[in-house]
């Protein structure tokens, strides 16, 4: 792969950051400096020349990109649907850190009510989908621990991230319904697809062709 303009790809530490680097490789990009991986570097080199890794937390790829400071990011679908209000372009579906947006509660059978209360990090993930069914309810932010607030009696239900389901069932909890699928995906500056066209597309039909394959 060769660019003749400078690419950078805004993606979180972790899980993401893990499967997207295995990605990578299978089209033969990898870090320039594996010691990077463990240093506490924010912008990382990769062997392919003008093609960088810029790392920031995951709920700030969107603005990263939204504001042009990056070309591109690598972001769960959950992060996305809570910054909706964000302008930028969404080519590609990487398929990868999948799992799923879930409404949870202590018994199967409870049903939402205008008196429910549903706690969640994910107010606008919790909106859509009570809009959706033609239902209201009042939301609680919080920021994690969202198990706790059924058990503490703070709310009826939660609205959260699941992999296993393991720290569901930990907790006595029980999934009612699931929202919707999640995986990242790769968003894309409005005007890096238009000044550096050619080498955007280069990136995205390289990563898709290895997505296919893997079908």
């Amino acid at each position: 792969m060769k660019l003749s303009s400078e690419i950078s790809i805004a993606v979180s530490k972790g899980r993401i950051f893990d499967e997207f680097i295995t990605l990578l490789k299978k089209i033969k990009v990898d870090l320039k400096n594996s010691n990077d991986l463990n240093s506490r570097k924010l912008i990382l080199q990769t062997s392919i020349k003008k093609l960088s890794l810029v790392i920031v937390r995951a709920t700030d790829v969107p603005t990263f990109v939204y504001n042009g400071a990056v070309d591109f990011g690598v972001v769960g679908m959950d992060t996305l649907v809570e910054n909706d209000e964000l302008d930028f372009y969404t080519p590609l579906d990487l398929k990868i850190s999948k799992c799923r947006m879930i409404l949870a509660a202590n018994d199967k059978n409870k049903k939402i009510l205008s008196s429910s209360i549903i706690a969640t990090k994910y107010v606008k993930a919790a909106q859509q989908y009570l809009k959706k069914n033609g239902k209201q309810a009042q939301i609680i932010k919080l920021y994690g621990s969202m198990e706790l607030a059924p058990i503490l009696g703070m709310s009826d239900f939660i609205v959260d991230l699941v992999d296993t389901g393991q720290t569901l069932k930990e907790n006595g909890l029980i999934e009612i319904e699931n929202l919707f699928d999640v995986s990242s995906h790769m968003i894309v500056n409005k005007s890096s697809m238009k000044l550096k066209h050619d080498d955007v597309w280069c990136i995205i039909n390289e990563l898709e062709n290895i997505i296919q394959a893997k079908k």
